[in-house]
């Protein structure tokens, strides 16, 4: 009888049709009634096509004209943006700095450098922090004890300083030889970087999936699941790992743009990206000098910050609403009636 509910709560009637949808229609439906997170999806993809295919990546050319290292003569005086509304661009549109480099191309340079090693942070914190908080969460015992007493190590050790300590490790590691060179080339120094900074940074996300799995693994259908014989794996991923993906999802992407603010604070440091490449805070550590005079030199970079965080925030939003079994803001029913003739 149960069964037959159940089946019934998930059909509806479509154009006089008995039809279910599927979780990926409920899950895209939801994310797609989030007006900032499309808005933020699209933005997020805008940047990133402009970042990789402006000046190319890889040895693929791109179709911007000058590169991040050309140093043309000055445009205009003190390398003032050749840019006037409307869609007058010229040939330097953001500016150039005080030898000429064109800073739409160090721009983009900066923003793929910056994307890269967020990814790279957010997909190792992301893995340690679900892994770390969700064995002790569920295992409890000994096996949280020594996480937790781990975790608690490295939370009293200021982030900015450990980062930078690992961040300057990599550096060394990297353009001189090593076997980090041979494997990765000359994004050694980036790729080390976004590794360390990551093996640091899960510690607040593992807190929170612990607290979550605490709370459901005493729920109800986890009991049913143990007595009917499930083991512990299929535990974790059939029926706790749904119910905490809302969290996982929004403090994954806390820290993929706490990580690109991390990186931009220690590339400013000098701590970070090394020339003669670039990324976006180092971009402004180079040209803090020249704030009163040239504030283009600002506003390009700390703009393309800006939205990179704020998109990667508001995509996490809209995805922990799609994703969340909990969350009551959509009804399966009236989306998919058909809608009324005028």
């Amino acid at each position: 009888m149960s069964t037959r509910i159940g089946e019934k709560k998930n059909k509806v009637n479509v154009g006089g049709e008995t039809k279910g949808l599927s979780q990926g229609q409920i899950v895209r439906k939801r994310f797609l009634g989030h007006t900032a997170a499309v808005v933020s999806m699209v933005v997020f993809i805008a940047v990133v096509l402009l970042a990789f295919t402006s000046i190319g990546y890889a040895g693929i050319p791109g179709w911007w004209k000058w590169d991040y290292v050309e140093t043309p003569t000055l445009a205009t005086p003190n390398g003032a943006p050749t840019w006037t509304l409307p869609f007058n661009f010229g040939d330097h549109p953001f500016g150039q700095d005080r030898v000429g480099r064109d800073l739409f191309a160090m721009t983009m340079r900066g923003a793929q450098l910056s994307l890269i090693i967020m990814f790279i942070i957010g997909t190792i914190g992301g893995i340690i922090g679900v892994v770390v908080g969700g064995v002790s969460g569920y295992f409890r015992g000994w096996v949280e004890a020594v996480l937790m007493r781990l975790t608690d190590v490295i939370i009293i050790i200021p982030l900015l300083i450990l980062a930078a300590v690992l961040g300057t490790v990599g550096s060394e590691l990297s353009g001189r030889g090593t076997f980090f060179d041979a494997i990765f080339g000359g994004s050694a120094g980036i790729i080390l970087l976004g590794v360390f900074i990551g093996l640091v940074i899960w510690t607040g996300l593992a807190r929170l999936v612990r607290g979550e799995f605490l709370s459901l693994r005493e729920r109800e259908f986890v009991d049913a699941a143990r007595i009917a014989g499930a083991s512990n794996s299929r535990i974790i991923f059939k029926h706790i790992l749904p119910n905490a993906v809302g969290v996982i999802i929004v403090n994954t992407t806390l820290v993929m743009a706490s990580a690109i603010l991390l990186e931009s604070g220690l590339s400013f440091l000098g701590l970070g990206v090394q020339p003669p490449d670039i990324s976006l805070g180092n971009l402004i550590s180079q040209n803090q000098a020249a704030f009163a005079t040239r504030p283009w030199l600002f506003w390009w970079p700390g703009l393309f910050i800006v939205i990179i965080c704020l998109s990667i925030n508001f995509i996490g939003d809209g995805l922990r609403d799609a994703f969340d079994p909990r969350q009551k803001k959509f009804n399966a029913k009236k989306a998919a009636e058909p809608k009324k003739p005028a």
